[in-house]
Formats: C-alpha cells, sequence, structure tokens
C-alpha cells in the first residue's frame, strides 16, 4: 500500500502547490505564502533605519530672527519706561528721608524739653541747609560743638522758607524754633523742595506736639 504522507510529498513537488498541505477550509491551517512576515509590535522589529543611522525623528525648532527683535525692543520698552521712574524714586527718596528726619527731631525735642523742663532751641540756618539744636544753659564750647556737628540737609534738598504765626514768612539768614518747658512751639510751616520740583509742608501744633505733612507746598490760608 502507498503511504499517504510519500503521495502528499509527490503531489507537492509535482505541482508546487503547499494548500493541500496547510488546508484553510477547516480553519486548523493557513497557507504558509499568506503569512505577513512583519512582526505585530513594531517596538520588537528593532529600530527604524533613520535611528540606526543617528537620526532624530523629530527636529528641534529654534528661535527665529524676528522673534529675537521682538523681545529685544520689548526689553528696551521696559527698561525706557523703568528708569526714569528709579531715578525719579532715588530723589524723591532723599526728600521723604530729611521730612521723616525732622518729624522725629521735633518729637525728640519736645520730649526733651519736657523731661528735662529746659527751653529747647532748634536752629535752621537757610542760607547753608544746616540745623542744630541748643538748649538752656549750653555754655560758649558746647554751643559751638553743636552748631560744628549741626545736620546738613542732602544735596539737592533745601528748606525754601519757614512761616510762623505773628512773624511771617522767612526764607533768608536764620529761623530759631524755641520749644518751652511744657513742649509747647510757636505756630509754624516748615517748606521743604527737591531739584526735581517736589515739596513738602510740615505742620507743627502749638500744643499737641503733632506734626501733619503734605505732599506739596501749603500755605497757612490754605490749610
Amino acid at each position: 500500500m502507498e503511504n499517504p504522507v510519500v503521495r502528499i510529498g509527490m503531489r507537492i513537488l509535482t505541482t508546487g502547490n503547499w494548500s493541500s498541505l496547510f488546508p484553510s477550509g477547516n480553519g486548523f491551517f493557513v497557507p504558509i505564502n499568506t503569512i505577513d512576515p512583519r512582526p505585530a509590535c513594531p517596538d520588537l522589529a528593532g529600530p527604524r533605519p533613520a535611528e540606526r543611522d543617528g537620526q532624530a525623528t523629530n527636529s528641534t525648532k529654534g528661535y527665529t530672527l524676528i522673534e529675537l527683535v521682538v523681545v529685544v525692543a520689548l526689553l528696551g520698552l521696559f527698561l525706557g519706561l523703568a528708569i526714569p521712574r528709579f531715578r525719579y524714586a532715588l530723589v524723591t527718596d532723599d526728600l521723604k528721608a530729611t521730612t521723616r528726619r525732622m518729624v522725629g527731631l521735633v518729637r525728640e525735642v519736645r520730649n526733651e524739653a519736657i523731661r528735662e523742663q529746659k527751653v529747647y532751641l532748634v536752629h535752621l540756618d537757610l542760607e547753608t541747609n544746616r540745623l542744630w539744636i541748643e538748649y538752656a544753659g549750653m555754655g560758649e564750647e558746647e554751643r559751638a560743638l553743636a552748631q560744628e556737628q549741626a545736620f546738613v540737609f542732602p544735596r539737592g534738598i533745601r528748606v525754601l522758607d519757614i512761616w510762623r504765626r505773628g512773624k511771617g514768612k522767612q526764607a533768608h539768614g536764620e529761623v530759631i524754633l524755641h520749644f518751652s518747658k511744657k513742649g509747647y512751639v510757636e505756630q509754624t510751616l516748615i517748606h521743604l523742595g527737591a531739584d526735581d520740583g517736589r515739596e513738602f509742608t510740615l505742620t507743627l501744633s502749638p500744643f499737641l506736639g503733632t506734626v501733619k505733612i503734605y505732599d506739596k507746598y501749603v500755605d497757612f490760608v490754605a490749610m
């Protein structure tokens, strides 16, 4: 009897038809020439040709010339707006600092007059923009030392004028403010100015010992 396996093998050799060996009708076999040689998962196939050659699949984009020009222009605009404000702040800082110092000085002198029960004098030289303090009973050497150690207003800051009730406004020479043993002082307006045109006004209350500040030039009639 002829062997079935030999018979099928001879038929394949003579006809070249492999379907007789892998019948697909019953669902058990698939013809070998219909199998896809590519792997089901691309990652298992290894790197693509471009990747094997060291070439990146996604290129990194750089900045364009137009983008750089826009950024530089914006930076220049911001600096142009900020520098004048910065210079303005530098000038007004000295004016505000001087104003705060004078307010503190007035309060300190008033407290010392009450505590020591002495008359204190605040000297303001409008010609040299200097300020110093004396009190009743000081000797000549002490007075000279106090004047030598006088506070000098910062450059660009000056006393414009000083108004006192009953004495009017004085813009030159030396002004002396008297603080009594009870801390009382004559009603006074001190006007400070800066080179940039800004002006501050300090108002000294006669009995309360308070100092009000206005960020403008204020006359007594306008208060």
